[in-house]
């Protein structure tokens, strides 16, 4: 079992894994109808929409554009190295695409679901010995690295393969998001369960959308996700994305002290708990969890309803980082809500008790994961540690 590092701030009650089983069954959502728990989660999702527009875009441009570029120095500027452009990303006035990054390590070294199982195929390792032998004809550099380290570019390759996939997820999720926000505006979405309705609705309207990626070289296009593989948004992406970011992660820099060698960090990648859901809500202007460099790009993009919500609340822009970080939280429990109702194997009201097994099987194991994270703010009631 893996070692749960201790929550550094609370928020309120923590629900037992038997709580958000019956909550999942019964159709309620996690996150509780209180307060302003709308307004919170519809604008910082809609602030999250256009920072992944930001990352949908630089992300498919490093894959297409740095292909097997071994020293990718201009991958944050989406083609414009103009003078003006690098001056800004130097004093970092930029959106942070670190925080990109990350998300796509953490989805390439955990390999979970369709997309990695293709990445490990016989047919992805003969197309890119075939670019790789078509690249090395112009390109010195990768001709004298190939035979020195031949699994380094394949490597490249499978990192820009697992780039351009979660690019596609997120053009995705950021339009969704930014829909779920003008939808609220008008009127039609009104409650925590519409929203996580909306979500649903979005994520199984895209669930068959094809993932496929190819580079052109020497005037041609070579596949390196083709058709053929099969690649699906939600089982192939979408979830395996919940799974490495959302729940495993990585052990949370500048925040807890971990001792390795006395497996306080689990030696099975499957039991990490340091994902999104598990962090604590701490600006440690960090690329990993917490996302600090997120909330930094969010906070660029605050609708202003939210921002003076905030302003309203203990320490005005002091602390609004965290705040926004808190507020995103609650709106990762609404998106995983939306998730696991997307994929849940048959209709809750079905009344074929193989049905209600499955359906119940499916809402324990997501329960069992979900029960030691952050649900402490899924009620909206705050408590004082002592």
């Amino acid at each position: 079992m893996p070692v749960i590092p201790a929550k550094l701030t609370f928020d309120g009650g923590m629900p037992t894994a038997a709580e958000l089983t019956r909550q999942l069954l019964s159709g309620e959502t996690l996150l509780a109808e209180r307060g302003d728990h709308l307004l919170e989660v519809v604008g910082v999702l809609e602030s999250y929409g256009e920072v992944l527009d930001a990352y949908s875009i630089n992300l498919i441009f490093q894959a297409e554009r740095q292909f097997l570029n071994p020293f990718p120095i201009f991958k944050y500027l989406d083609g414009d190295p103009s003078p003006r452009r690098i001056w800004r990303n130097l004093n970092h006035d930029r959106i942070n695409f670190e925080y990109a990054e990350y998300c796509m390590k953490t989805m390439l070294w955990h390999g979970t679901g369709g997309l990695d199982g293709y990445l490990d195929s016989e047919a992805f390792a003969a197309s890119c010995r075939m670019i790789i032998a078509r690249k090395r004809r112009r390109d010195p550099l990768l001709a004298l690295l190939d035979p020195l380290f031949p699994a380094f570019l394949p490597e490249l390759i499978r990192t820009a393969a697992t780039t351009h996939a979660l690019g596609q997820f997120w053009r995705v999720m950021s339009d969704l998001f930014l829909d779920l926000a003008r939808a609220e505006r008008q009127g039609t979405v009104r409650s925590i369960a519409a929203v996580v309705d909306f979500i649903r609705d979005g994520l199984v309207a895209a669930a068959a959308h094809p993932i496929t990626y190819a580079v052109e070289l020497d005037g041609e296009r070579l596949w390196v996700l083709p058709p053929e593989a099969g690649l699906t948004f939600l089982v192939d992406v979408a979830v395996p994305y919940v799974e490495a970011v959302f729940l495993r992660g990585t052990p949370f820099f500048g925040t807890v002290s971990f001792n390795a060698q006395a497996q306080q960090i689990s030696p099975d990648q499957a039991q990490f708990a340091y994902g999104a859901l598990y962090a604590d809500p701490l600006p440690t202007m960090g690329a990993g969890i917490p996302p600090s460099l997120l909330m930094q790009d969010m906070y660029r993009h605050l609708p202003k309803p939210l921002h003076d919500w905030y302003l309203e609340r203990t320490r005005g822009e002091g602390d609004i980082r965290v705040k926004i970080c808190c507020s995103f939280q609650k709106s990762m429990f609404c998106v995983t809500n939306a998730a696991i109702n997307g994929t849940m194997p048959h209709p809750l009201d079905s009344p074929d008790p193989a049905h209600r097994a499955a359906n119940r099987a499916h809402a324990a194991a997501w329960a069992a994961r979900l029960a030691s994270s952050r649900t402490n703010c899924l009620s909206g009631l705050t408590r004082t540690l002592a």
